[in-house]
Order: structure tokens, then sequence, then C-alpha cells
């Protein structure tokens, strides 16, 4: 892989993981237009980690609070919902985690050789997107998440292993449909997928670790680190500002215009 396509795939990594838009969808259907090779396993491992940093940063502080409340909790007992918070988000990601682990790579494979399903996906799932901001009641924030609703968003979450659905998109319509304001569901979508970002990439780490680095990939590893920090850190702040002020309604319409502009590419050809 050169710099350009290691810079362009970091790029949409970061970005698409972060927004509602499905990353896997962008990460097969672009070099598949594009008619370029696929990135393999080290490229993988360096979206992953610069998707994670992204997270991190933006969300320090949230991370610093979430674990002094969990020891908080084991100290003193589950008496606030601050407290039990922290241990919600990780009963909210083992459904992921479990389905993730013995489904992905089927599904991967599955769904690589089908742009044409992918499409319907995004409109699909980008439909039911707008339907949960339309008629969600967009009451409750963060201090109202309870195990059941962590389980809920977690369980969705499950769908984002298929191309085309996206994790941060189908945890922010569970939340929604659950009744949660957009930023509350944003917000607690990114603190749900941290401990799965960093699980896959630990994962594939591990992975990278055994076989090592293939010669003349560090260069485009590096740069697709940097180039996914500094493009998911951008989407953290870009989705979070919409969904305070605007809706999701942008995402919606991007996801009906990709669905429908590679349907109509595959139709024409």
């Amino acid at each position: 892989m050169d710099i350009i396509h290691a810079a362009v795939l970091g790029i949409l990594q970061g970005l698409t993981e972060i927004l509602p838009i499905s990353s896997s969808a962008h990460l097969i259907l672009v070099p598949w237009l594009l008619g370029w090779p696929e990135s393999g396993l080290t490229f993988d491992v360096g979206l992953h980690v610069g998707t994670l940093l992204a997270l991190c940063v933006y969300f320090r502080r949230d991370i610093a609070y979430l674990t002094s409340d969990a020891v908080t909790g084991l100290r003193e007992g589950f008496g606030s919902q601050t407290s039990r918070l922290p241990f919600f988000i990780i009963a909210g990601t083992v459904p992921a985690a479990i389905v993730g682990k013995t489904l992905e790579k089927p599904i991967e494979e599955f769904f690589r050789g089908s742009p044409t399903l992918i499409a319907v996906l995004l409109i699909a799932f980008g439909l039911l997107l707008a339907l949960s901001d339309t008629i969600g009641s967009k009451r409750w924030r963060m201090d109202r998440v309870d195990l059941r609703c962590a389980l809920l968003i977690g369980l969705a979450q499950c769908l984002a292993l298929i191309p085309g659905v996206s994790r941060s998109g189908i945890t922010i319509t569970a939340a929604l449909f659950l009744g949660f304001t957009r930023d509350t569901a944003a917000r607690f979508s990114f603190l749900l997928s941290l401990p799965i970002v960093a699980g896959a990439g630990i994962l594939k780490m591990g992975e990278l670790a055994r076989n090592g680095i293939p010669a003349g990939e560090l260069a485009p590893l590096l740069v697709g680190i940097t180039t996914s920090a500094v493009s998911g850190y951008l989407g953290v702040v870009l989705l979070l500002k919409l969904v305070q002020r605007y809706s999701l309604y942008p995402f919606v319409w991007y996801r009906l215009l990709a669905g429908g502009a590679v349907l109509a590419y595959l139709f024409a050809r």
C-alpha cells in the first residue's frame, strides 16, 4: 500500500467510524470502486489504533471520571448512578464482544463481495436512524442510563458487524428509541464503543506481533494511524456539535445519497 492510499483510507476510517455512516461499508466500497487492493492486517491495526487514540483523547475526562467512579463503587458500594455507570458500559459491551469474536470473519467475508447489499443496508439503517430521530422523545440524559438500557443498546451494537449498519449509527438509533437526547445518545455510543475498539485493536495487534510488520508497510501504517486519529477527533467534534444544535438528518441524507449512488453505479454497469 502506498502513502496516498494509506492517507485516504485513514481519513475514511476516522470519520466514518465516528459518524453514523458505517466505516466498514466505506472501507469496502471505496477500494472496490477505485480498484485498490485490500489493506491487510498491518493497516487494519493502524486504523483501529488511530480511532482509539481519537476517542481516548477527546473523552479523556469522561474516562478519568468513569475510572474514579468505578473504584469508588467497588470500595463504597454502588449506591449512586454514577458509580454504576462504568459497569453498565462494560455490561453493554459483552453482547457485541461475544458476537464479534465468533462471527466477525464470516460476516466480513460474506458482505465483502456484495456491494449491492451494503448499499441497501446504508439506506435501510439510514431510514431507521431518521425514524428514531423523529419519534424519539429525547427526554432522558446520562443519569437515566440503567442496566436494561445499556444491554439493549449493547445488543443493537451487535448489528454493527454488518457493513452498512454503523456502530455509532445503530447505538445512537437504539438510544433515541429508548428516549434519550441526541447528545446523550451520541456520548453513550462513544463510551460504549471504547472497550470494543480497544479490544479489537489489541486482538489485531496480537496477530501483528506474531506475524511481524511486512517490509515497506511501516510508513503506510504510521500514516494510517495519524490520519485516522486526526479525522476521528474532528469527527467526534462535528457529530456532537450537530446533535446539540440541529439533528441527525445530515447523516441520513448522506446515507441515502451514498447508497443510492452505489446502486445506480451497479445498475449502469
